[in-house]
Formats: structure tokens, sequence, C-alpha cells
């Protein structure tokens, strides 16, 4: 399981005098706030450098939602904010209509357990249980990427942790772009420990469909998987077929951070590590008996260049989820540029019945 990054719950700041005592109230307040900001922007930097460098020793907006309808449980829901109320004393009242408090974020393709470090300090401040994983190969995991070959071995950290929960346990499974294969395939092997499945601009693809279909399509057109591709890694030689990729930094800031702050860019740029390749071409083997049963939700993102919102539009359509939410100004990585509207949404769909 990789690391976890952990942010203190802010103390209300009590009420000032008037005046100019109350607009040096709201100075120091708002210099404070920055200075925390800047605090965990420092301390997350520094873990993902030690990352980064652990890692090489193995490795030589506004939001609208629509609810699916074809589904059967469909319902409209007015949901209260639970950050628009500062009185403490109702947050039990809140969590009480939460059944699963415990979520479990997996991240997409290149990325690892640090990625989730906002939407985790945000879900603890809400008196949720979240849990960040890295997949095999991802993070600060040991394993040569060059070596997992599988969705199974690509998968084995959720899966071990999903059969290690308690009998009666269930949690919240978000995965986040590729990481949606391994949601698929945790809901196909173990569903019983699923309350809800959330895809986030993840690849939410149908029975019979590599995860690498979806970017293939969307991006097959410039040329970054072809043979001459700088993107291709051959970690059996060059005469043998690829094993891994890794996008170069002018790719990524165009596919992946073209809306996200620029010390998050830099904190992604030190600590993404390659791509199996082996797991994004297998093909998902999905059934009705037990994937269908699932309870799917998707989370689209509307200024996302990765995988556009025309791409995950059809996603939902050749798959209907449950229920379908949106994120206005987000890229294809919603934790770093709209962490609270995706906390907002996760905290919705975890008040589902």
């Amino acid at each position: 399981m990789g690391n976890k990054f952990i942010c203190m719950p802010k103390k209300d700041s009590k009420n000032g005098g008037i005046g100019s005592r109350s607009k040096r109230g709201g100075s120091m307040s708002r210099r404070r706030t920055l200075m925390e900001e800047e605090l965990l922007h420092r301390q997350a930097l520094a873990m993902a450098i030690q990352q980064h460098q652990l890692s090489q020793r193995f490795d030589n907006g506004s939001m609208s939602r629509r609810i699916g309808s074809t589904s059967s449980r469909r319902r409209t829901t007015n949901l209260s904010d639970p950050f628009s109320n500062t009185n403490n004393k109702q947050l039990p009242e809140f969590l009480e209509n939460i059944k699963t408090k415990k979520f479990v974020l997996v991240h997409g393709e290149g990325f690892g357990a640090w990625c989730w470090y906002k939407s985790i300090a945000l879900l603890e401040e809400t008196g949720l249980l979240p849990v960040a994983l890295d997949l095999m190969g991802s993070g600060i995991d040991i394993t040569d990427t060059n070596s997992v070959m599988t969705l199974a071995e690509y998968s084995k950290p959720l899966i071990d942790f999903l059969e290690k929960l308690p009998e009666d346990e269930k949690v919240i499974l978000v995965g986040h772009s590729s990481g949606g294969a391994c949601v698929s395939y945790a809901l196909e092997h173990l569903p019983h420990k699923i309350s809800k499945a959330v895809y986030l601009c993840a690849t939410m693809i149908s029975d019979g469909q590599r995860p690498f279909d979806v970017f293939d399509e969307e991006l097959g057109s410039v040329d970054l998987f072809s043979p001459e591709s700088k993107s291709l890694i051959y970690g059996n030689g060059k005469d043998k077929p690829p094993t891994g990729f890794m996008f170069e930094k002018q790719h990524l800031n165009g596919l992946y951070f073209n809306q996200s702050p620029s010390k998050d860019v830099a904190l992604a740029m030190v600590s993404m590590r390659p791509i199996p390749l082996g797991p994004m071409m297998e093909k998902l083997s999905l059934t009705s008996e037990k994937y269908g049963t699932g309870r799917r939700f998707y989370i689209q993102t509307l200024d996302d260049n990765a995988l556009s919102p025309d791409i995950q539009e059809k996603l939902v359509r050749e798959n209907p989820p449950e229920g379908v939410f949106k994120i206005k100004g987000s890229d294809h990585c919603p934790f770093f540029s709209k962490p609270q509207s995706l906390h907002k949404i996760l905290l919705e769909i975890a008040q589902i019945p």
C-alpha cells in the first residue's frame, strides 16, 4: 500500500472585531491559508522527490450532474453541501447518511498513491476513511515496471487489500484514467466487497475491450504509440515487443496538465513512472452476473485533452452507469485542478442510497 498524505483539519477562526481589526484579521487569515497551502505543497514535493529517487533504484470549476436514464435505481437527490455548514456539531449527522465511509483510491497510468494527496486530506477532514494504493510497479512499489505483464499482476495490490477486509465491510472504489480497468477487474472478481465503483475520467470499458483501445482512439493520430515513438520502452530489447511507455514531458503538459497548477505539475514530473504496457493491452472479461451487478458512477472532466469529453461520453453511452457527473474546467488530473469539485461529487455519490 502506498504512502498516505495527511492534512490536519484547519481550526475555525474566531470572529474578530469591526473596522480595521476585521480587515487585519481577514488579511491574516488569507496569509495563513496561503502559508498552509505552501507548506502542503513543499511537504508533498519533498516526499515525491524521495519516492522518485527510491523508484529509480529499482526501475533503471463548476459541477453538474446527470443520472443515467437506463438505471432502475436512478433518482434525483438534493444534497446539502457539508462545507456550507461550519457547525461541527452537525457533522456526525451528515456522516450518518453515509453507509460506506471507506474510500479506496486507485491511480491511473504513470501515477501512484501520491497523486491523491489533496483528495485524501479533504475526505479525512470530512470524517471519512480514504486509502490510496500503489498498483504494482507504480508509485514506490519496488516491482520493475517492465515485468508487469497482466492486469491481474497490475491489480494485485488492490485485490489483496479487498480480500483482507473484514467479511462484512465494503468500500467505495474510485479509479482514475486507466485505473478504471483495475476497478472493473475488481468488480468482476470481488463484487461483494465494493459498495459503489466510481470511474473518474476513466477507462470504463465493456466486456472484450482493452484499456488501450480508449487511448488509441483518442491519441493514435499523434503517433505517440508508433514503433518510432520515443514514448515506448523496450525492456526486453528492441527486437522484442515493447513492455511499457512513458510520455515525454512536453506531451504530458499538453495532455494531462493543461489546467493544473504549476506546483502540482512539478510534483507529477518528479513522481511519475513508466506505464506497464501488458495490462493496457489485455482484453477484459466481464460478466453480467458479477461486474454487471455493481453500482457504477462516472465523473466526466470537460477540459480533458488525454480523454476528451466526447470519448468519455461514448464510454458512458456504450456501458451506461447508474449516475454521471461532470466537472467543468478540469483537465485529466482533477485531483490537481479541481479537488473541491471532485470531493463534493464523491460525497454526493456516497450519500446515494
